[in-house]
């Protein structure tokens, strides 16, 4: 066999195995909700205190389910 045949062989073997690798990836899922969940509840801590980041925040999220239930 030729060695370039050879080793086109031996790199798209090795390529395609870790191509078709999923180890770890059910982990990177759980990060990222959780990741995900963090943001969510900064969000509505912040628009809890009472700040004025938190009363935009607030007041948008009211106008939004306002919007919503008005429809």
């Amino acid at each position: 066999m030729n060695y370039l045949t050879e080793m086109y062989v031996k790199a798209s073997t090795r390529v395609g195995g870790l191509l078709k690798n999923e180890r770890g990836s059910q982990t990177l899922e759980w990060i990222g909700i959780a990741a995900v969940i963090v943001i969510l509840v900064g969000l509505v801590s912040t628009a809890f205190s009472g700040s004025g980041l938190g009363t935009t925040i607030a007041s948008k999220f009211k106008s939004l389910l306002d919007k919503m239930i008005a429809e």
